[in-house]
């Protein structure tokens, strides 16, 4: 009788265990894919809070034979430095200007070679290879090997994240409150209000060198440029603002956070 009772206890533990341990694994709260765990893994960048009042302008989907030297002579007019995410097809296209990125002091960064979108339905391997062709049209121009990559249209999932870490590369996108839209041609006014009412320290700002139609964005920049500039601001690339993360890092008092505001 007792052989059968310590039976019946033995067998009422082990079913608690195996239905607890289910019931919690079921109640868990799941990981929350957002911005703050990506964050916080160091697996992407948005912005680079910090006090020095340095801000990075970033420009996509070039390079452009018309847009992009317009560009280049405003940041060099201002003594600017920006960041370029060139798409491959046009580094092979038009190699002099990507050169001239270089020679001048700017960031060449990847944005793939032919704008490739990070959807479900993406496979992996498609992917990388769309990102190591660009890497040879950045290299084959003549510019260093770029360090930096920006997903086409801000997409990113687990698959992008561990493709950029197999080839090395950081993930920057932009500053939500620094998202100029100008590809969608708002206006030089509604451009140059986004950037400068919204302007805080160790933003990434959105612009774009390639855009369909007549560009609202070199009209914009000629404002813009002296106005940051007559409030201190000093415009870097984005792999200066993170070397400026790093050091304040190291020196164990990173600046106060910036709020961040939903998009």
């Amino acid at each position: 009788m007792k052989l059968k009772a310590t039976r019946f206890i033995a067998l009422f533990m082990l079913t608690g265990i195996i239905f607890g341990s289910s019931t919690c694994s079921a109640y868990a709260k799941p990981v929350q894919k957002n911005r703050q765990y990506y964050e916080e893994r160091g697996e992407i960048v948005w912005e680079v809070p910090t006090q020095d009042k340095l801000i990075a302008l970033t420009f996509d989907d070039g390079p452009d034979p018309v847009q992009t030297p317009q560009i280049l002579a405003l940041l060099k007019q201002y003594h600017a430095k920006g960041t370029f995410f060139v798409l491959g097809k046009w580094a092979e296209k038009f190699p002099d200007i990507v050169r001239q990125e270089q020679l001048e002091g700017h960031e060449i960064a990847n944005h793939t070679f032919a704008h490739t979108y990070a959807v479900r339905s993406t496979a992996a391997d498609k992917y990388m290879k769309d990102m190591e062709a660009a890497e040879d049209s950045i290299v084959s121009a003549g510019a260093q090997r770029p360090l930096l990559f920006r997903p086409p249209g801000g997409y990113y999932n687990d698959m992008v994240i561990q493709a950029a870490k197999q080839k090395g590369y950081t993930i920057v996108l932009w500053s939500w409150h620094q998202d100029t839209r100008d590809w969608a041609l708002p206006g030089v006014s509604a451009i140059t209000n986004k950037v400068l009412n919204n302007a805080r320290n160790g933003d990434i700002v959105l612009f774009h060198d390639k855009v369909e139609s007549k560009s609202h964005t070199i009209d914009a920049l000629r404002t813009i440029l002296p106005k940051l500039q007559e409030q201190g601001y000093q415009f870097v690339t984005v792999s200066e603002l993170l070397a400026v993360k790093a050091r304040e890092a190291a020196k164990g008092g990173v600046s106060s956070s910036l709020p961040r505001k939903q998009p």
